[in-house]
């Protein structure tokens, strides 16, 4: 006693799907694809410029008491054990002591404001940004996403908002 397939409920012929629903869905999801991929891009930028953002105020913070127990800035990270400190790039955070220093050429180091004026008297301390890459004055193209702190740490962010 053989069932025939109409009575077992299988259907005589399946189908898959036709090539116009596979190149529907296929453009359903670049076009996801699309509308994610910047957005996640643009997520994970703020996110990196966020931890440099915490990073120069951990290594200000060293510097700051490092100063209220010498009564001199460091001369560079390695006093205040934060030489080795990379910025979320890969590149390590530079750091230039304004306030005492005597480094040759000091006024063409410091970061400059859009007036060419310096932005810190104490020390200069940053991050040269997702391309690695600085100028002294932040008007500079390649300054524009650096993470500085200014105004002798009154203002600490992306180059390009102060």
């Amino acid at each position: 006693m053989a069932m025939d397939r109409k009575h077992a409920g299988i259907p005589e012929r399946t189908q898959g799907f036709s090539m116009i629903e596979v190149l529907i869905g296929l453009a359903i999801i670049g076009f996801l694809y699309g509308i994610a991929s910047p957005l996640y891009a643009s997520y994970t930028d703020r996110v990196d410029a966020a931890q440099a953002v915490a990073d120069l105020s951990d290594i200000s913070l060293s510097i700051d008491m490092f100063y209220s127990t010498r009564h001199s800035y460091p001369d560079s990270l390695a006093e205040v054990n934060m030489d080795g400190l990379m910025d979320p790039w890969g590149n390590p955070y530079k750091y230039l002591r304004l306030d005492g220093g005597t480094t040759p050429g000091l006024n063409g180091k410091r970061r400059k404001d859009k007036n060419l004026v310096p932005i810190n008297t104490d020390f200069d301390l940053y991050s040269a940004g997702a391309d690695g890459n600085s100028a002294a004055p932040l008007t500079a193209k390649v300054s524009q996403d650096d993470i500085v702190p200014a105004n002798n740490g009154g203002y600490l962010g992306l180059a390009e908002n102060y």
